[in-house]
């Protein structure tokens, strides 16, 4: 009970009601494709328009926690969750629809950055990186019990494009007024050695942060950039498009099977990011690239057998591949940045990382309404599988990776 009633049980809570409603949709997708009579382009501008948002909030809005409070961004993020949410379910046609995933990409933004800030200021004693892996855990967990919600519901429970919806916003709500029952120091006391000086110096606070490494760090970023861009991109498709090839792969139908794949996904990627910290970086991040080639090259195999079994181990890889690549690229950030550009080289990293799940699944919504979804996804597959081998063989001989932490 004392666990129950401590600030950071609650602001993990709200972190998982946060981030829950983003890939809630995903599952729903076929469901919209029937009754809305969408082309598989639609959907693909459906996701984008979504990362899109979670873009914007990162690039104008990653400061205002340090201006404005955690807790006032993660009550912000709430009811814009609440909101967008909200008008998914009742969306009339696919502008509505795309508006609302657009607020919703910038809540979740706005959520991941504000909880992971207050996560670390409210593990009082533990290591700062056991704070950020419990973040990363949690949110991982959250972004993976939407789509698993969404399955269920949209497989087995009536008026799925309303019904859907209502859990999350449910916990949004739960998790506002929590918030704002919590104890918690203000921010005020918190910031005031740090507040900015000059109204100038403030003002551009909000401006977008991306900056490049020296040029003896080029190449070694380049590569850990491939890491984000790949995952990225792998995930997306999966997010975006699963519940249409996945009814063409196995006879299996409905929203529970891409939900459960999805989730599959995201929570299996938090485990190999677990299981696999202590490996070397050269070895980590080659290993789950290549994970995320083979994934692909499964489910080119997939395509033409239809086997549950395979895509089964499919899954499980592309999760060990998603997990290695991005804890790869995190810890290789860390390692080329200095303490002047590490915000930035951080942004940068997150910005090609989101650019990886946008264009290549926009692509995969054109091919596929001109030649079909089959061909569509054999092109993204044999792209990922000569990039993610170029990247790996690079990345495990690079110098810079073969360094001791």
């Amino acid at each position: 009970m004392k666990a129950i009633r401590s600030p950071f049980f609650w602001v993990s809570f709200a972190m998982c009601a946060g981030v829950m409603s983003t890939a809630l949709i995903s599952p729903l997708y076929g469901i919209y494709k029937t009754e809305w009579s969408l082309l598989a382009s639609d959907i693909s501008v459906i996701y984008v328009v979504y990362m899109a948002g979670a873009l914007a909030a990162l690039l104008f809005l990653g400061q205002l926690s340090d201006r404005i409070g955690f807790r006032r961004v993660m009550q912000i993020s709430l009811v814009l969750v609440f909101a967008g949410t909200g008008l998914t379910m009742l969306a009339w046609d696919t502008l509505s629809l795309n508006l609302a995933r657009f607020i919703v990409g910038v809540a979740s933004s706005l959520m991941t950055t504000a909880a992971s800030v207050g996560l670390r200021q409210l593990a009082t004693g533990a290591h700062p990186n056991r704070a950020a892996a419990m973040s990363g855990v949690l949110i991982a967990f959250g972004f993976g019990l939407g789509p698993l919600v969404g399955g269920i519901i949209g497989q087995w429970l009536p008026n799925p494009l309303i019904t859907a919806y209502l859990p999350t916003m449910a916990l949004s709500a739960i998790g506002f007024f929590a918030l704002q029952r919590l104890d918690l120091p203000s921010h005020e006391a918190i910031a005031k050695p740090n507040q900015a000086t000059g109204t100038k110096k403030a003002g551009r606070a909000w401006l977008p942060k991306l900056t490049w490494p020296e040029p003896d760090h080029s190449l070694a970023f380049i590569l850990t950039n491939s890491c984000a861009f790949l995952a990225f991109g792998v995930f997306g498709l999966y997010a975006s498009m699963s519940p249409l090839f996945l009814e063409q792969m196995i006879d299996w139908k409905g929203p529970f099977i891409s939900g459960i794949s999805i989730a599959v996904i995201l929570f299996m990627s938090s485990g190999a990011q677990l299981m696999t910290r202590r490996l070397p970086v050269h070895w980590c991040g080659a290993m789950g690239l290549l994970a995320l080639a083979l994934s692909c090259g499964l489910l080119l195999l997939n395509l033409e057998r239809g086997s549950p079994w395979i895509l089964a181990i499919g899954l499980l890889i592309t999760a060990a591949g998603h997990g290695m690549t991005l804890l790869s690229g995190m810890n290789m950030v860390s390692r080329i940045a200095q303490p002047h550009n590490h915000s930035g080289l951080l942004s940068t990293y997150l910005v090609l990382g989101y650019i990886g799940s946008m264009l290549p699944v926009l692509g995969v919504g054109w091919v596929a309404d001109h030649w079909g979804l089959h061909i569509a996804v054999s092109l993204f597959c044999f792209g990922v599988i000569a990039l993610a081998g170029v990247s790996a063989l690079f990345f495990f001989r690079h110098p810079q990776m073969r360094q001791p932490d």
